[in-house]
This record gives C-alpha cells, structure tokens and sequence, in this order.
C-alpha cells in the first residue's frame, strides 16, 4: 500500500492512499459529485450523465485495476475529498498516463489537486515511469494548471466515445526523468 500525509493550508490531517478493489466506489461517489460542477458549462447533461455511467461503473473501474490502472483518495480524516488513477505502462512501455485527478469543489483551492499530481509524479518515478501524460478537454480551466506544473501541449484529438459523443482534448505530457 502507497501512503502520504500531508498538511493543507486549515491544519486538518491529510492522507493520500491506494484504494483496494473494494473502495472503488469511492472513486464512483466523487466523481458523481465533482462531475456536475467540473463539467455543467462544457458538456450537455445528457453526455455528461453518459461519460460517468461508462466511466465510472463499478465493473468499469473494477475491470480498470486489471489492466495496471492504480487508484488513489486523498482523505481529509475519514472523508475522501479527491482521487487520481494512474495507469502504468501507458501509451507505452515506460511511459504513464494520468487517467483521472478529481477534488471536491469545495475542497479546491487548497493545493490537493497539486498534492495529488506531484504523489502520481512521485509514484511513476519509482515505477520506473520515463513521461507522464493525460487528455484534458480543451475549454477545461485544468488545461492552465497543468501548463503551470510543466506539462506540454503535444497534440489535439477529438475521440469518438459513442452514443454521438466525442472528448474534444488536449494530449499533455511531461518528462519524469531530471
């Protein structure tokens, strides 16, 4: 088990853990919570409640843990209040791929979606992790902290997701070596 602990800027205990495979609800909990706030002014509800059912299902995230994907919460005492899946190995050997990094939007501001990405940072470097990289939607205000904490814009990609959908992302990428 990878642990963390960490203070915020109120004092209050901070822990960042890997959730087991029978916590993933968790993860489901949060993301239909910080979903709505995230997402209201970029996707129509109806995409918005079609990403999280086929995102966030628990034989979806179950299935996920198969193929390398790792899941983290950040806890603020008993309560999580964000989480991050890391998937090694991906696109390519030696690379990882920041899946999903969430906070509560009542918790945001206080540095955990930081926290979170300099712990999935700190995590692929001692995999053995070269790069790491992620998709963000363009009109996302996430696509300016990760600029900020060093990643590049390599590409720009529309991926049909079904249903009539499509993610409108940047594909952003920073380098785990010094």
């Amino acid at each position: 088990m990878v642990k963390s602990n960490s203070k915020n800027s109120s004092s209050s205990n901070m822990e960042i853990r890997q959730l087991e495979k029978d916590e993933l609800s968790v993860v489901q909990e949060l993301a239909y919570r910080i979903w709505p706030s995230t997402y209201s002014e970029i996707l129509s509800q109806e995409q918005m409640s079609y990403m999280l059912n086929w995102m966030y299902s628990i034989e979806t995230l179950e299935k996920s843990t198969e193929s390398d994907h790792h899941f983290f919460a950040i806890f603020d005492g008993n309560q999580a209040v964000g989480f991050l899946d890391v998937e090694l190995n991906c696109p390519e050997p030696n690379g990882m791929k920041l899946q999903k990094i969430y906070v509560l939007p009542e918790k945001q501001g206080l540095g955990l979606g930081k926290k979170l990405l300099n712990f999935s940072i700190d995590f692929g470097k001692k995999q053995g992790m070269r790069h790491l990289s992620l998709q963000v939607n363009r009109y996302n205000k996430a696509v300016d902290f990760y600029l900020h904490a060093g990643f590049e814009i390599i590409d720009e990609q529309d991926f049909d997701i079904g249903n009539g959908y499509f993610m409108n992302d940047f594909v952003m990428q920073k380098s785990l070596v010094s």
